[in-house]
């Protein structure tokens, strides 16, 4: 297996070719969890069900996506989760999948509130963590899903909106490519499609994707040429 070094982590997130099956962990917020697609568990567990099909690459996947997960939580139990997946001869994981922001972005109480993660402090934030995933294995960050401003607020305290999504999605897009991390945004292609598009995909709270959502999302990922390189078959869909 190949080694990386962490005094080198600027050349961390390059894909190295390997002979066997990899293993990666994806950690983040709901998104990566699955939350509000009951039927196929969302893109995460999809893409795991998919990779052990006979004839796929065969990486072993876990989701570690924790529900309402803000960046500093993330970054707190990043390297733990990493090394307790050395599930053979102790080797540690391949990759690492990270998703997350969408929870430091919104506002608190009322929709001019406070930001539940200060703006500066998420910059400072989201930096440590990619120094943190990118000195263990190489990287790879999903942006946020676009919400629908209208359902807001959610949970009767929660205000997201797509102005404020745009800065932090902004601002964690820069910090994956000052540290040469590929980034998909899902934010901007999500919002270049159409509205109707985009409120069919969204759950009734507005803020979770539904399982077409998460479909949408999987079919983004999958395709993403960053991702092209861990695998080998091309996604069918039903």
């Amino acid at each position: 297996m190949q080694t990386f070094s962490v005094s080198s982590s600027m050349q961390l997130s390059v894909p190295p070719k390997h002979l066997q099956p990899m293993k990666i962990v994806a950690l983040g917020d709901s998104l990566i969890y699955g939350f509000g697609d009951p039927e196929k568990g969302g893109w995460i567990e999809q893409l795991r069900r998919w990779w052990m099909l006979p004839d796929s690459a065969g990486h072993v996947l876990y989701n570690l996506g924790v529900r309402g997960d803000r960046t500093q939580q993330v970054a707190q139990r990043l390297e733990v989760e990493f090394r307790h997946r050395g599930e053979l001869r102790n080797r540690v994981p391949d990759l690492i999948i990270l998703s997350v922001g969408v929870n430091d972005s919104a506002r608190l109480a009322r929709p001019d509130g406070r930001s539940y993660t200060d703006f500066a402090v998420f910059e400072k934030e989201i930096a440590s963590l990619l120094d943190l995933a990118q000195q263990l294995c190489p990287v790879l960050f999903v942006g946020m899903v676009p919400v629908d401003e209208a359902k807001m607020p959610f949970l009767d305290c929660f205000y997201y909106n797509h102005s404020d999504q745009y800065r932090y999605k902004e601002a964690t897009r820069i910090a994956c490519e000052k540290r040469q991390i590929p980034y998909l945004d899902i934010f901007d292609m999500w919002m270049e499609r159409s509205e109707a598009w985009r409120l069919k995909r969204l759950s009734d709270d507005g803020l979770h994707p539904n399982t077409l959502g998460y479909q949408a999302l999987l079919e983004d990922v999958i395709n993403w040429d960053a991702l092209a390189s861990y695998h080998s078959l091309s996604l069918v869909t039903t």
